[in-house]
């Protein structure tokens, strides 16, 4: 071939547009929408934006709309295993950690705004982030609000986790800890992975032996919250205690 072609056929190569995926322009429009009113976004779409950093190079939206189907809603899908993000096609080990860590930044959040202010000024604050927290669990938990003399939250644990139907708590474990932190208050929390946040006569049994080892160190138990998927209940609301 003469050297005038092979230029020729070069420049044609070199000249050639490179197409941009279809989805690409998808993900603009989603991204300006989002910037105008962030609110409007249905739970799908809003998946979508967080799967775009997570799948750089790829059509999300049958994933995200995938995601929503399983899980119902994006709650749901935040709130899912390791292992039951995995069970959905195209989600991968590193895209189901990408979405447990935005999960973990919402609780964080939370937690923070209630951290070292009052916490009985700051009660509904309070049950949102046990809720966000505990109540989508599949196994109990039982949690620990520990408060100083102001009533301000200073240490927030958890004390033991169990099986679908029961978590082991240990007053004279629950006491030490307190006196270890210089609390002089705590507000007990415990989820119910069944969805009925009714508390049991176990859980009303447990309650006043907690109150019980306080009370020689003048360590009040402010309420018991058990929460769920379906509510919250409140002994102190029931007067339990």
């Amino acid at each position: 071939m003469p050297l005038f072609d092979l230029h020729k056929a070069d420049t044609n190569k070199i000249d050639k547009p490179i197409d941009k995926p279809n989805h690409s322009g998808h993900r603009d429009r989603l991204r300006a929408r989002f910037l105008s009113a962030p609110g409007s976004l249905p739970d799908y779409e809003l998946l979508e934006l967080l799967l775009f950093m997570a799948i750089p190079r790829k059509d999300v939206k049958p994933i995200a709309k995938t995601l929503i189907a399983r899980f119902k809603n994006i709650n749901g899908v935040l709130n899912a295993s390791i292992q039951d993000l995995q069970g959905v096609e195209c989600i991968s080990q590193k895209t189901a950690i990408a979405i447990l860590a935005i999960r973990q930044a919402g609780l964080r959040l939370l937690q923070q705004d209630i951290m070292g202010r009052p916490i009985l000024n700051s009660w509904q604050r309070l049950i949102d982030y046990c809720t966000a927290s505990m109540a989508h669990d599949k196994n109990e938990h039982f949690r620990l609000l520990f408060l100083n003399k102001k009533n301000e939250l200073i240490a927030d644990e958890f004390q033991q986790s169990g099986t679908v139907d029961h978590t082991p708590a240990y007053p004279r474990e629950i006491m030490k800890r307190s006196l270890e932190l210089g609390a002089t208050a705590l507000i007990l929390v415990h989820n119910h992975p069944s969805g009925d946040p009714t508390p049991s006569d176990a859980d009303v049994q447990l309650t006043h032996q907690i109150i019980a080892a306080g009370t020689p160190f003048d360590i009040v138990i402010h309420d018991h919250l058990i929460v769920s998927r379906n509510g919250t209940s409140s002994f102190k609301t029931l007067g339990l205690i």
